[in-house]
């Protein structure tokens, strides 16, 4: 080989090796989201498997339990109510002329009977002064045992006639129920949620077994809480007045306190690989559900254990080997080992391994991330005492 291609060669081998060099030197930075690592508070929770759901301490969905034509709908959807409002009328005109015939019946029936009572009333006395002439001799007695009689056949017809008055007044109070029948009340306090009536429509109460649309839908949104399922396997660690971390999908980043007021006394197998128990929480401060909804969805942690002002890291930010990627102060990455403490979704307890300042990768799961690799700051997260 010539001596001018061997001088090539070896040239173009520097080259491609000052090339190699500078691109390892002049590496571009991969941008990561930074965490400081410093003390807060870890909590160990039990959270729902599935979303929980924000429901009313009384929810009616009410119907008529009598057949006919809707008359006058006094609410609609939004209106307030009180306890015993009228919100739904059937016609009942044929019951309301009914109800006047029976009160008419009751009062004759009542006239009657004070009639039949007062001469009951006359011929006791009668019979009582006709004992006091047989004994002084001025009547036989054939006349008393007559005057006896009558005295007692008046008694007989008096209570007769009061027996009447009675079952008429009972017919009332059943035409009455019958007429009741024809309205629909609220049986709390609360607001109309939906109307599936109109005026002039039929309604007939629903068949047995068969499900239909409630005339109105009540609720009472004065008590709010959160039924959601946790897993049988965690259910044993659940108990009643349990402290409870609530988030709702509608107030993102707010953390609402509550207590377990409920666990159901069953499993429910709805899914039979994934059986669960149902768990209520009621609001600690009833005012926190104030613009709340029924129907949002919740999720709920029952809170099992509580550290304060221990070092912590976001979950995120830790392998499945309890390493973490460390930023140097020439801001390349070391692959650090911890040893962790006490976890829950969101933070977990660093018990060795790093120190309050550290900054960290909070986004390992880029598969890029590697020991010596240059990063820089895409966003430096600070700590707060939210877990």
């Amino acid at each position: 080989m010539r001596r001018g291609s061997k001088l090539f060669i070896v040239g173009l081998s520097v080259i491609t090796i000052a090339l190699i060099s500078w691109r390892l030197t002049h590496e571009e930075a991969i941008a990561v989201e930074v965490y400081t690592v410093s003390l807060g508070e870890v909590l160990s929770t039990i959270a729902n498997t599935r979303a929980g759901t924000v429901k009313a301490c009384q929810r009616a969905r009410l119907s008529p339990n009598a057949s006919g034509q809707v008359t006058a709908l006094n609410v609609t959807e939004g209106s307030m109510v009180q306890p015993g409002d009228v919100l739904m009328e059937l016609w009942h005109r044929d019951l309301d002329a009914q109800l006047s015939l029976a009160q008419q019946q009751a009062l004759s029936t009542e006239q009657r009977a004070a009639a039949t009572c007062v001469r009951a009333d006359t011929a006791s006395r009668d019979a009582q002064r006709g004992q006091d002439l047989k004994k002084k001799g001025f009547i036989s007695d054939e006349q008393l045992d007559q005057r006896v009689s009558g005295a007692d056949a008046s008694a007989i017809a008096c209570r007769a006639d009061n027996l009447s008055a009675t079952a008429a007044n009972a017919q009332i109070e059943v035409i009455s129920a019958a007429l009741d029948r024809t309205r629909l009340r609220a049986p709390f306090a609360g607001v109309v949620a939906e109307v599936n009536a109109e005026i002039g429509e039929f309604m007939t109460p629903s068949p047995t077994g068969i499900a239909t649309l409630p005339a109105i839908d009540l609720i009472d949104t004065s008590c709010l809480y959160v039924s959601a399922p946790i897993d049988e396997v965690d259910a044993p660690r659940v108990s009643v007045d349990q402290e409870v971390i609530i988030s709702l999908d509608a107030f993102q980043g707010q953390r609402i306190s509550g207590r377990v007021r409920r666990v159901a006394p069953y499993v429910l197998d709805l899914e039979k690989q994934a059986r669960t128990v149902e768990v209520e929480a009621n609001f600690t401060e009833p005012e926190q559900a104030r613009n709340m909804l029924v129907g949002y969805s919740a999720d709920i942690e029952v809170v099992l254990t509580r550290k304060n002002s221990v070092l912590r890291l976001p979950t995120s930010a830790i392998f499945d080997d309890d390493r973490v990627y460390r930023i140097n102060a020439d801001q390349t990455l070391e692959k650090v080992t911890v040893t962790t403490g006490l976890s829950s979704w969101s933070f977990i307890e660093i018990t060795g391994g790093l120190k309050a300042g550290d900054l960290i990768v909070n986004n390992p799961a880029r598969k890029t991330l590697a020991t010596g690799l240059l990063v820089s700051d895409k966003a430096l997260v600070g700590d707060t005492d939210d877990d």
